[in-house]
């Protein structure tokens, strides 16, 4: 009788634990899984766990290595134990670093020495901030030395008023060593001042350590070079995108084979994200966007024989695959999400095409909590394309209640949308709180070809702002949305999205989003740092007054122009150091709703950029996102 009752009442316990769903809290208390690669014999992948503490309002790492064919993590305390040492040169003879030099003088102490309290900074020109810094006529700059103690290191980029990691994202992995350690090669922009701001002109050079000459490897070509490796075989190769000013183009695999730069993918139409190079030399695998998420591709290698060149996809399904961290026997080593599970390490076979999931920092939280349903579904924009978008349904969905129902946009504005997991704008987090999301996969969006990923440019208020539209009305055909609660929510071009609809939405939105959104493009224009993005997506400057193109920008396309026909509630949110998207961005958007009498909120942020990234600052974003839409929808 006993045994009897035990059953329905564990039957309860776990039902009852699968109703839990994802809260602000639980999501900052998510272990963030970053893999660092294999041990030196192999036998393990290593990786980073972060933990987030609210309490401390940082993050904790740990640090783990885990058996490639499975098995239980083991903590390490130091990775260079485990881990092989890229910086060190193959012969083992140098060592390779990277140290900040001061080079220009920008502080009035630098000018006046004599006035060494005083507070000015003095520029001759563009780049004297950038991200969410301000220029102090300091450089990232890659020394080499002995590798033996006591030896002194030697600056390859000496007085050179020049990046190399680039800034502000560049690591070590912008500089690596040639496969007979006679040389090192490095990522760097070498253009100072305003030509710097207005170009990608990245490009691949190489330091001759017995010489110390600088030969620049990709001088043809105007555009972003980077994220540069050797083959197995020895051949130099890296992603390029064509043209300068364009940070969305095309990236494309080039190896230099026999003195010659093959392009790998040139006939293919998409974008690769990053790359590794089999063992043997004959292939390259690639992360690519595609159809609404990111999956594993293969290109081989022919050198120059009568080979055809071909791109194949490996992997499918709803997920995404971010980092490549290396071969065992016949698996590939990745990290995976999906919108209801941050990163884990997976291994998948290539022959048997099987999947394995390796670490489980999260998966006993997600066992306990009742998950959204994310569904495909393809519509037909005004133009007659074929448009994916994403509808991410509540937890213990049920279809005969209504919902209310959020339109998501993406910001970039040529970011895919895919199978990501976000630890702000959180899809499992929206759902849980009892929205219905449509996140359209609109005009902009890599993963789509070419010209889909295109299209946006110089066009920002124009094909994109339909296909919003579109998804959103027809979702809203369901009879589970309630036509009557629709809101409308985004990030920097997703931000600027929310304030073009709010002056044509036509009512059907109840309420407004927009975190670090571009509400006037002649402002954004003249105060964001990087003006090679808006010189390519706006079309040109403001005063060009014979560029057709750039005038619709600053016009048709200009949110400001059309305020006068807000009529909706609308929560503005806006970093403090945010030199992307400057403060006066949502400054002028919130005094203008204040000033024609719409309810409004300024959510400021002094010492968060484009993101927010402080434990408890992300809590207060989470908790007044959720009260503004409980407020208003």
């Amino acid at each position: 009788m006993k045994k009897a009752l035990l059953i329905p009442l564990i039957m309860m316990s776990l039902n009852a634990m699968a109703q839990n769903v994802m809260t602000p809290e639980l999501l900052w208390k998510l272990g963030r899984v970053t893999a660092l690669g294999l041990s030196k014999d192999g036998k393990n992948v290593v990786y980073k766990v972060s933990t987030p503490s609210i309490e401390e309002n940082k993050s904790n790492s740990k640090f783990y290595i885990l058996p490639v064919n499975g098995g239980n993590p083991t903590e390490v305390k130091d990775t260079k134990e485990v881990l092989k040492d890229k910086n060190i040169s193959r012969d083992g003879k140098y060592i390779v670093y990277n140290e900040e030099v001061k080079i220009d003088k920008v502080l009035g102490k630098d000018y006046y020495p004599e006035l060494e309290k005083s507070q000015v900074q003095i520029y001759n020109g563009l780049d004297y901030r950038h991200w969410d810094t301000w220029n102090e006529g300091k450089f990232n700059h890659v020394f080499y030395k002995e590798n033996k103690e006591g030896a002194v290191g030697i600056d390859i980029l000496k007085g050179e008023s020049f990046d190399s990691p680039q800034k502000p994202f560049g690591g070590d992995e912008d500089y690596i060593w040639s496969p007979d350690s006679k040389s090192i090669l490095y990522v760097s922009k070498k253009k100072e001042g305003t030509q710097y701001a207005i170009s990608t002109n990245t490009n691949i050079f190489e330091y001759n350590l017995e010489t110390g000459k600088t030969i620049n490897r990709t001088e043809d070509n105007l555009g972003y070079d980077m994220a540069h490796q050797f083959s197995p075989t020895g051949n130099l190769t890296w992603l390029q995108m064509k043209r300068d000013g364009y940070e969305a183009d095309k990236n494309d695999l080039v190896v230099n084979f026999n003195g010659m730069k093959l392009n790998l993918t040139t006939s293919w139409d998409g974008t690769v994200d990053h790359f590794m190079w089999s063992k043997d030399g004959k292939k390259i695998y690639f992360v690519a966007p595609i159809d609404g998420t990111k999956q594993l591709f293969e290109v081989n290698f022919p050198g120059l024989t009568k080979i055809t060149i071909n791109v194949h996809q490996i992997t499918n399904g709803d997920f995404d695959v971010n980092d490549l961290v290396g071969f065992s026997e016949d698996n590939i080593i990745v990290t995976r999400t999906d919108m209801n599970h941050a990163a884990e390490i997976f291994s998948y076979n290539l022959k048997k095409n099987s999947w394995k999931q390796l670490s489980n920092v999260n998966t006993t939280t997600y066992k306990s909590l009742a998950l959204s349903k994310t569904e495909r579904r393809y519509i037909t924009t005004t133009d007659g394309k074929k448009m994916l978008v994403w509808v991410i349904l509540p937890p213990n969905f049920d279809a005969s209640k209504k919902y209310p129902t959020l339109l998501y946009c993406q910001g970039g504005p040529q970011s895919p949308l895919t199978q990501s997991y976000s630890f702000r704008w959180n899809f499992q987090l929206m759902a849980a709180n009892g929205y219905v999301i449509v996140a359209p996969n609109r005009r902009g969006m890599q993963g789509h070809g070419v010209a889909w990923n295109e299209q946006i440019s110089k066009d920002w208020g124009g094909q994109v702002i339909n296909d919003y539209l579109s998804a959103i009305d027809d979702v809203a055909k369901e009879n589970y949305v309630d036509k009557t609660r629709l809101g409308c929510v985004g990030a920097s071009y997703g931000g600027y999205s929310v304030f073009y609809l709010a002056g044509i939405h036509n009512n059907r939105f109840k309420t407004f989003i927009a975190h670090d959104g571009v509400y006037n493009t002649q402002s954004m224009f003249g105060t964001t740092e990087e003006v090679f993005f808006n010189n390519w997506d706006f079309g040109g400057a403001y005063w060009e007054k014979d560029n057709a193109v750039a005038q619709k920008t600053y016009t048709t396309f200009n949110p400001m122009t059309m305020v006068e026909k807000w009529n909706t509630p609308i929560l503005i949110i806006q970093g403090g150091k945010d030199f992307r998207v400057p403060i006066g961005q949502g400054q002028e958007a919130f005094q203008a709703a204040q000033l024609r009498g719409i309810k409004s909120r300024f959510l400021y942020f002094p010492e968060e950029n484009h993101w927010v990234l402080k434990p408890q600052n992300a809590q207060v974003w989470q908790k007044e996102f959720y009260k503004w839409l409980n407020e208003t929808l």
